[in-house]
C-alpha cells in the first residue's frame, strides 16, 4: 500500500507534543490534502477548531554557527517564507519548530499569521520572500530572537542576555500553547 501523503518531521513533532501534553482536551487531525493547514485541532466534543501551519528548521547551531555563540544558544533555525502565503493564510496559528541537537529538546514558537507579518513589517522586511533566523538562548529562562541582519556585537549581546529590542524579541511566542488552549476553550 502506497501512502497518499506523508507528514514532515515538524508536523509529527507538533502533533506528538499536543497529543502527549493536551491529549485529554484535544483531538489532532491531519488534512487529506495540502491547503496550507498542516494540522487541525478540535476540542474533545469536536465543536471548536484550531488550524495550524507548521514550519520546521533543522538546527544550524552545530553546523554553521560560529563557535563563540554555541555555548549560549539552544537552537538556531532558518526559514524562507513567502509573504503572500503568510498574508493569505487560513491557519489560526503558525508554529515554528526547532529541534536542538545540543539538548535534544524541541521548542515551539507559536503565533498568528498577522502577528508574524507585523514582526516582519517592523523589521522592514518588505520583499516577497522573507528570510528569518530565529535563535533560542540556552538558559533557565530562554529568550527567543529574530536575528537576521544583526551585527556581531548584537549577536554577542543576545548570547550574554544583554540585548534589548522589542521588534526582534519573540520570547512571548515561545511555547505559546496558552493561545491555542484559549481558542479551544480549555486550560491546562
Amino acid at each position: 500500500m502506497q501512502p497518499l501523503f506523508t507528514i514532515h518531521a515538524g508536523e509529527y513533532l507538533v502533533g506528538n507534543y499536543i497529543e502527549k501534553k493536551f491529549g485529554k482536551y484535544v483531538n489532532v487531525w491531519i488534512p487529506s490534502k495540502d491547503t496550507g493547514i498542516d494540522l487541525l485541532l478540535t476540542n474533545k466534543e469536536n465543536s471548536k477548531t484550531v488550524s495550524i501551519q507548521v514550519k520546521f528548521s533543522k538546527d544550524f547551531l552545530e553546523t554553521t554557527m560560529s563557535s563563540e555563540f554555541r555555548k549560549d544558544l539552544l537552537a538556531c533555525g532558518w526559514w524562507s517564507l513567502n509573504r503572500d502565503k503568510i498574508k493569505k493564510s487560513d491557519a489560526d496559528f503558525w508554529v515554528f519548530v526547532q529541534h536542538s541537537f545540543k539538548t535534544r529538546e524541541v521548542k515551539f514558537i507559536i503565533l498568528k499569521p498577522a502577528e508574524l507579518l507585523e514582526i516582519f513589517m517592523n523589521l522592514n522586511r518588505n520583499g516577497k520572500t522573507i528570510h528569518s533566523y530565529i535563535w533560542i538562548t540556552d538558559s533557565n529562562n530562554p529568550k527567543c530572537w529574530e536575528t537576521r541582519g544583526l551585527k556581531r556585537d548584537e549577536k554577542s549581546a543576545i548570547c550574554n542576555n544583554t540585548y534589548s529590542n522589542n521588534s526582534r524579541e519573540l520570547t512571548r511566542y515561545l511555547e505559546n500553547w496558552k493561545s491555542v488552549a484559549e481558542k479551544l476553550n480549555f486550560s491546562y
